[in-house]
């Protein structure tokens, strides 16, 4: 079996279902130990799962990314138990959507304070204790295909998706003295729990049945299906293993010819 992540730390946030649950097994497999953050306070039954299926592997933090004092110590903990950090997967993020003109400030602060503050300043912590411990390490941050385009009913996701691509390669080149590297990766509509919430958003403002929105965005996906969490695994797991050493700065589609760039 290979093992390209053998003797790696790696942090992933928002990692208690979905794409960060299948990420973090896919690490675990790949070798690495895993320090899986989300805001529960206990651990998910993903989690759980995974903690049995590889044990003395997998440590379970509860972290809102949003608190910024919270961070910190949240990497100190991590690093505490499994040594220093050699790989982020920044994933935790939330969805909304309205019509422009009849969104709000609150959606827009929440939205904002996840996917931007929250990503944003859990990287710059892992980056500081990166630096501070002479790893050479990679960053993952999570866009999305939102962040390539607008839709109209979508704006302030697809705006903090579209910062996240921004902030990806403002920091790959403040982190390139130092050998660190720091990508992202754009999916496409992915068929994670999720979905279920953004279909009933998507029945609502475009009257649509349940089921609908989900069935046609797998249909106009070129490959003509919608991805799963799995799929995302192979760009993780390249993206932090020494196979991807020279590659820094970049946002890599893993959507299904959705988006070409």
């Amino acid at each position: 079996m290979s093992t390209p992540l053998a003797h790696q730390h790696a942090l992933l946030t928002g990692a208690g279902g979905g794409i960060g649950a299948a990420v973090a097994r896919a690490f675990a497999t790949a070798g690495a130990k895993c320090t899986v953050v989300d805001i529960g306070a206990s651990a998910s039954k993903d989690v759980q799962q995974l903690m049995a299926d590889f044990p003395n592997a997998i440590q379970y933090i509860a972290c809102d990314v949003t608190d910024t004092k919270a961070i910190k110590p949240m990497v100190a903990q991590a690093a505490s138990t499994f040594g220093p950090i050699h790989t982020l997967f920044n994933n935790a993020a939330i969805f909304d959507m309205a019509p422009l003109l009849e969104s709000n400030e609150a959606m827009y602060d929440k939205i904002f304070s996840v996917n931007v503050k929250g990503a944003f300043f859990v990287m710059q912590a892992v980056l500081q204790h990166m630096v501070d411990s002479g790893t050479r390490g990679a960053v993952v941050n999570m866009a999305s295909q939102a962040g390539r385009r607008g839709e109209a009913l979508v704006s302030h996701y697809c705006a903090s998706k579209a910062a996240i691509v921004s902030y990806t390669q403002s920091a790959a080149l403040a982190m390139a003295p130092h050998h660190i590297r720091v990508n992202g990766i754009s999916p496409g509509v992915i068929d994670t729990p999720m979905w279920a919430s953004v279909d009933a958003l998507f029945a609502k403002y475009e009257n649509l049945p349940i089921g609908e929105k989900k069935k046609q965005v797998g249909l106009a996906v070129p490959l003509g299906y919608m991805g799963s969490p799995q799929d995302i695994c192979g760009a993780a797991v390249f993206l932090a293993s020494p196979e991807a050493s020279y590659i820094t700065a970049q946002t890599l589609n893993v959507d299904g010819g959705n988006v070409m760039s």
